[in-house]
């Protein structure tokens, strides 16, 4: 089956996220990277072997763009590019009203040239949203809980590794968006040693005891203390009147460009099976 030839519009962070993906696809090749003429120059490092351009016409051929441009510079490129009858994805961080507004603009546009785009395929728009949802979901009766924290700080905790069952242990904290101070702990347990009773423990330590404490297991601390960039942590629990106790909880720690970039490349595997117009993302399915 001949690769997908997916130009990158945009070469900053998201776009060069975007690029550098696309090397190992198996499915897609990286066609070029578009840019402004005042920013045009030679490709460099792991990109050198691609063309970069300053007009997507100037590339052999084009099947999908991935615009990564500016959320205000997102509508005019996508335009362009759907009046070239080039499916397209994006992901502008808009939300609400604006988010609508932008994903009938451009649905009038793919549909009246025949051609696709998805829209909202990141993070946020994108994946996070379809957590949220499917939480819901399953907790119609409940409330919701969430804090994001931008690389929180976190610190070797020797009274954590002193509890039983403890091998190694990580904690921080940060400030709920009620001003409420929480804790997140990440241990290594050892061998034979179970999550609960440890937990437990934690909590009802002083350093701990009566502030919202939550304890995560992890295979290697030394691949929580490399992460950068975001922490989120998403937790749903079931209301009094639900009758049954019931709770959900996603902890995560990512670099969001990153993770964009392979939400953007799950849209493109997909486009070609949409029918003319805007769609939203949505999580295909295995």
């Amino acid at each position: 089956m001949r690769k997908l030839n997916v130009a990158v519009i945009g070469l900053g962070r998201l776009g060069r996220a975007c690029a550098r993906a696309l090397i190992d696809e198996p499915e897609m090749t990286l066609a070029g990277v578009v840019r402004r003429p005042v920013s045009l120059r030679p490709m460099y490092g792991e990109l050198a072997p691609f063309p970069a351009v300053d007009h997507v016409s100037d590339l052999p051929y084009v099947d999908i763009a991935l615009v990564c441009v500016p959320t205000g510079n997102v509508l005019g490129v996508s335009r362009e590019l759907l009046q070239a009858r080039i499916p397209i994805v994006e992901c502008a961080r808009l939300e609400g009203h604006a988010l609508a507004t932008h994903y009938g603009e451009l649905d009038d546009i793919a549909r009246a040239h025949r051609t696709t785009a998805v829209v909202g395929a990141g993070w946020d728009p994108g994946v996070l949203p379809l957590f949220s949802h499917a939480f819901d979901m399953l907790i119609p009766r409940g409330r919701n809980l969430s804090h994001r924290h931008p690389g929180l700080s976190l610190h070797r905790s020797a009274a954590v590794a002193h509890i039983r069952g403890v091998k190694e242990a990580l904690a921080g904290e940060f400030h709920s968006a009620g001003g409420a101070l929480q804790h997140l702990v990440y241990v290594t347990l050892e061998q034979g040693a179970d999550l609960a009773p440890v937990q437990a423990a934690i909590c009802a330590d002083p350093l701990f005891a009566g502030e919202a404490t939550q304890v995560f297991q992890v295979e290697d601390l030394a691949d929580i203390e490399a992460e950068e960039g975001q922490g989120l942590v998403i937790e749903r629990r079931s209301t009094a009147a639900s009758g049954k106790h019931a709770s959900l909880l996603v902890e995560a720690r990512f670099e969001h460009t990153a993770f964009a970039a392979r939400v953007m490349l799950d849209a493109a595997r997909t486009i070609s099976s949409l029918p003319h117009g805007a769609h939203r993302y949505a999580l295909r399915a295995p």
